[in-house]
């Protein structure tokens, strides 16, 4: 599943993301590449070591790990560290495929699912969409800033070499309670219909009840 995911920052955060942004340094992006991703990868990655790179860390972990559509997607059990990643004119990331495996703290998470948050917004650069090969065919994303792209990182996918400009984004990685990606989308569609019959049906209706059981159920089933 693709799910772009819109507004995880709104205006405000967004705007405050943003200036944080400027205040951070920067090094070589293939630091942090595996073996052969590091031969495909030209980019930055900002150091979240400091003052406004923690303070920044923050904001966008509350972000994305508290938007419900997030976390009826991908029934997250961990999340990795983030990265924020610049890539400006002659850069990109070729094609390749995630790590299956991510660190965040001590531990290490398996990575089911990837994310990109993008923090500029797409008319501030030539190039550099995400290219994500899913089913057979190749989808080109670029989206506005502050919206999310969710996708397994089990596909392969690449950068688009910048042509002019800097595009800025943060990405993160998922493992989810829910280990195969046919039984999440289960889920989320169940967790959809569930938000719109809630419209039409007070929640200790019959109806709710057992569309309540049944997503409870169905979540220790695929757990």
């Amino acid at each position: 599943m693709l799910l772009p995911i819109a507004n995880v920052l709104d205006s405000a955060k967004l705007a405050e993301a943003q200036e944080m942004l400027a205040l951070l340094t920067w090094r070589d992006g293939a630091e942090t590449a595996g073996k052969t991703a590091r031969e495909v990868k030209r980019n930055l990655q900002a150091d979240l070591s400091t003052r406004s790179g923690a303070k920044l860390k923050t904001l966008l972990n509350s972000a994305v790990q508290q938007h419900p559509t997030v976390k009826a997607a991908a029934q997250p059990r961990q999340f990795s560290k983030l990265l924020l990643s610049k890539t400006e004119t002659g850069g990109g990331y070729g094609l390749h495929v995630d790590n299956s495996y991510m660190p965040t703290g001590n531990s290490e998470i398996r990575t089911d699912l990837s994310f990109t948050l993008f923090l500029s917004p797409p008319d501030a650069y030539e190039g550099g969409e995400l290219e994500i090969q899913h089913a057979g065919q190749a989808f080109s994303i670029k989206l506005a800033a502050g919206d999310l792209i969710l996708y397994p990182s089990t596909n392969l996918h690449q950068v688009k070499p910048v042509q002019s400009g800097t595009r800025l984004v943060c990405v993160g990685w998922i493992e989810s309670r829910v280990k195969r990606s046919e039984d999440r989308e289960l889920l989320y569609e169940l967790s959809t219909l569930k938000a719109a019959l809630a419209q039409q049906y007070p929640a200790q209706s019959p109806e709710m009840l057992k569309l309540s059981r049944i997503q409870g159920n169905l979540k220790r089933r695929f757990s």
